[in-house]
């Protein structure tokens, strides 16, 4: 986007205006490329700027819906501890804008296969352990029982309810609700680390140091296995058992050298199955909602996905047959139907 480009698209995307302008006035350039680098499913867009062979990111962040203060906190925490994340060259908390440095166009999801994803996938868990080990209580906000809670009741009111049309009677909502309070209390039992939230290939950039680390801002300390399951149980791909068994057996044996606090093999892997339920329900959740509430359709193609993971898991951990009987019941059968 550049000279008339620019001016004639003021009217219709003002704030992309506003950002192209600050960005030149904070970098001191006279003019320079502006183009659309990728949008996620908040209200945070992200632009990439080019001036010869130099390129830089800016984040618009719509103050009145965001706020890039977790973010500039949390970068500086993530590269404290030898994380390779943006780094924030300038800053403008009023009008939700940031300076961002490049590190590229290329996610990890955009360039992973079976030729070299042991390769990509250890350099992913090694960051991790990275960041995991620089843990420290009451630094980020606790991944308590309200947050687990209100993540996990996205799934009957937004999936199960907006979506699928389902009204769960008594019986099957209190059924329910003592599988959440399971989860939860697995969830509270784990060992607390940081948690990154969203740990997979589309939020890794393809980078030297690899990878880099975005999307980060809505870290909380927490579950331990919360991010190892969140890498291998992609939202946008999907990895054979063998590949999920490898990945989280890698990431087990590197981060007990490391010397943080996981539990034994068996008990590490049940966690790991019960915290990715917490976060597969709440995806299912957040996909319905993104859709429905806020006119992002593209999500919900990915819901499948999450209900087989769901489905992969329950037969191994009886003590969750109510929620197995459930999906049985009203999800697996609209699935199928292509709801």
């Amino acid at each position: 986007m550049t000279g008339s480009s620019l001016q004639s698209s003021a009217d219709a995307d003002p704030r992309a205006t506003q950002a192209h302008a600050w960005a030149c006035g904070v970098l001191g350039l006279a003019q320079a490329s502006f183009a659309p680098a990728s949008a996620d499913a908040s209200f945070r867009r992200y632009f990439r700027i080019r001036a010869g062979a130099q390129s830089w990111i800016v984040m618009d962040a719509p103050p009145q819906h965001e706020d890039c203060r977790p973010f500039v906190r949390i970068a500086g925490l993530l590269q404290d501890a030898g994380v390779h994340v943006p780094a924030i060259l300038a800053q403008d908390f009023d009008n939700g804008f940031l300076l961002l440095s490049d590190l590229g166009t290329q996610t990890l999801l955009d360039v992973i296969d079976e030729g070299n994803a042991d390769a990509l996938f250890g350099d992913a868990i090694d960051a991790l352990i990275v960041w995991q080990r620089a843990s420290r209580p009451q630094v980020l906000p606790p991944y308590d029982e309200t947050l687990l809670l209100r993540e996990l009741n996205l799934f009957p009111d937004w999936y199960l309810g907006r979506h699928l049309g389902v009204a769960l009677d008594a019986a099957e909502r209190e059924a329910l609700d003592g599988v959440f309070r399971q989860l939860v209390e697995g969830a509270l039992a784990q060992p607390a680390v940081y948690v990154h939230r969203d740990y997979m290939p589309r939020n890794l950039m393809f980078s030297r140091p690899n990878p880099g680390v975005l999307d980060f801002q809505d870290a909380v300390y927490g579950p331990l296995a919360y991010d190892p399951i969140s890498l291998f149980k992609d939202a946008f791909l999907s990895w054979p058992a063998s590949r999920v068994e490898w990945g989280l057996r890698t990431y087990h044996t590197r981060a007990e050298v490391a010397g943080l606090p996981v539990p034994p093999w068996p008990q590490f892997r049940r966690d790991c199955d019960w915290i990715g339920l917490q976060r597969h329900l709440k995806i299912l959740g957040i996909f319905a909602r993104l859709t429905l509430r806020d006119g992002k359709p593209k999500y919900l193609a990915d819901t499948p996905r999450f209900v087989r993971y769901v489905m992969d898991v329950l037969p191994y951990h009886v003590e969750l047959k109510p929620l197995a009987e459930l999906f049985e019941r009203h999800v697996v059968p609209r699935v199928d139907a292509g709801a």
